[in-house]
């Protein structure tokens, strides 16, 4: 993503207020990564990727080994955000009242009634770190379910609302597979992004070794409030896309299944399953906040492009052949992308 300091004006039909919104929100994303990188070294795209996908309201899956600072990048954001945080650590003995809350039976010492009361567990939060996901059971996993698609949580017979803006980050060890779950394809779906960490270049390494082996700790300055990312999530929705973007968009995902008849060869050979509807409105809601989130007041095709490999990478299910002869999910899209048949 680039700088623009002067953005354009408002498209016609477009209100002068959105403009105003739109830079104001260009500003706060160049002081936000100011604030990150006193913590955080290096992985701009990673910190690009979880902006965008936040300001579209969008869940994150976050995948490399471990000591890449996701969770210090997450718990981050949190806090210059002013965003209220919880950390789940993922285990196989997690149960899902672990996560959503659990009734208590308690009792009145005045009058000796018993009543039960909900106790609200660790999903009540703005921001909920799910620290490796996949090591625990589906039915532990599925308890995200509700929560990521309809921002709510159902225990006990009662629904208890949660409050907003609620995200899901989780990370996920791509190594180490051993007592591991797999997330199935429905869990997987609910990320909006699937978000590839890698390790830092030499010099990152050293100012990263350089930074966290003294006694200081930068404090950080809170950027924005919930109730101001709550308005510029509503902005995203407003911003236009031309239906040539949207187009685009939804030809490249049904690129993506074998049965289509305008699927490349490439896809009809190695795919078992393609991306989804979901796949699509990620894609345009994604283009939408990297556009104002860049200071433009459109979503544009290279938009669509520069969000395809974290939309379309976990929705694209490769067969047996492609497994045989080394073809990932991530070639697969690589080559959409080229415009390969």
């Amino acid at each position: 993503m680039t700088d623009v300091p002067n953005a354009p004006p408002p498209l016609p039909g477009q209100p002068e207020s959105d403009l105003r919104a739109v830079q104001e929100l260009h500003e706060a994303r160049r002081m936000l990564l100011g604030e990150i990188e006193k913590r955080i070294v290096g992985q701009r795209e990673v910190v690009d990727a979880l902006l965008v996908a936040l300001f579209a309201r969008g869940h994150c899956l976050f995948v490399g080994v471990p000591g890449l600072a996701k969770t210090l990048l997450i718990s981050t954001v949190a806090e210059v955000l002013d965003l209220s945080f919880n950390r789940i650590q993922f285990t196989p003995d997690l149960m899902p009242s672990d996560i959503t809350g659990t009734d208590v039976l308690e009792e009145d010492h005045t009058t000796g009634r018993r009543a039960f009361r909900f106790v609200q567990g660790p999903i009540f939060a703005n921001l909920l770190l799910a620290d490796e996901i996949n090591r625990t059971p589906p039915k532990t996993q599925a308890a995200l379910l509700q929560a990521m698609q309809e921002y709510r949580v159902t225990a006990g017979g009662e629904t208890y609302p949660l409050d907003l803006p609620f995200l899901v980050f989780a990370t996920q060890n791509p190594i180490e597979q051993e007592g591991t779950y797999p997330l199935p394809e429905a869990q997987l779906d609910r990320f909006m992004f699937y978000v590839p960490v890698g390790y830092p270049s030499a010099t990152e390494e050293l100012d990263i070794v350089r930074s966290t082996t003294v006694a200081k700790r930068p404090a950080l300055r809170r950027i924005l409030s919930p109730s101001k990312i709550r308005e510029l999530q509503d902005l995203v929705l407003r911003v236009p896309a031309a239906d040539h973007v949207i187009q685009y968009a939804v030809e490249l995902v049904r690129r993506t299944r074998p049965n289509e008849p305008g699927a490349p060869a490439f896809v009809k050979e190695n795919v078992s399953w393609g991306a989804g509807p979901r796949a699509s409105q990620y894609l345009i809601l994604g283009a939408k906040s990297r556009a104002i989130l860049d200071g433009r007041m459109a979503a544009s095709e290279e938009d669509v492009r520069a969000l395809a490999k974290y939309v379309l990478v976990h929705r694209v299910i490769t067969n047996f052949r492609a497994e045989s002869e080394g073809v990932t999910s991530e070639k697969i899209v690589e080559r959409l992308l080229e415009g390969k048949a």
